[in-house]
């Protein structure tokens, strides 16, 4: 049922259990979840400061994954997705859906018409790439070997 679970923006208050989150999600290193949570800490600081958004998803008060996503520096309307995280036990209950569907909702409002992707091709990140297919993104390129041998980076697109 995702009639239940809201999306809203970023507060202070959800950084704990966004970390928490981060640090349950099997495909992330410890580094990236750093970079993570850098990303939203710069959110928190406002839209004055930093073009990258983070939108929460809850459900009767508890975190349930975001959707991190902003501008593409020296382009007119393309925006980046840089992270769609659902808590691995809300996984199923259309949690991401309704996170890309608020992130396009965004980008939309303020002129944005294409979003870009960047992801891994590893077989770790198979559920991945298949909701990036259900949510009709188009992988429009690969780079062979771009994070280490054998893990491609696969970019994905869609017009919103």
């Amino acid at each position: 049922m995702t009639a239940d679970i809201v999306v809203r923006p970023l507060e202070a208050r959800d950084r704990f259990a966004l970390a928490a989150i981060l640090e349950r999600t099997e495909n992330f290193a410890s580094d990236e979840v750093v970079v993570a949570l850098e990303l939203i800490d710069e959110a928190l600081l406002g839209p004055d400061a930093t073009t990258y958004r983070v939108e929460v998803a809850e459900r009767g008060g508890e975190v349930l994954g975001y959707v991190c996503f902003g501008a593409t520096p020296m382009t007119e309307h393309t925006y980046d997705l840089y992270w769609i995280v659902v808590s691995p036990e809300a996984r199923g209950l259309g949690v991401g859906k309704k996170l890309w569907a608020a992130c396009a909702a965004r980008v939309r409002e303020v002129g944005g018409k294409l979003v870009r992707i960047e992801t891994s091709s590893t077989e770790s990140y198979g559920a991945t790439q298949a909701f990036y297919h259900r949510i009709d993104m188009v992988e429009v390129g690969r780079i062979t070997d771009f994070y280490k041998s054998g893990d491609d980076l696969i970019t994905y697109v869609k017009q919103v």
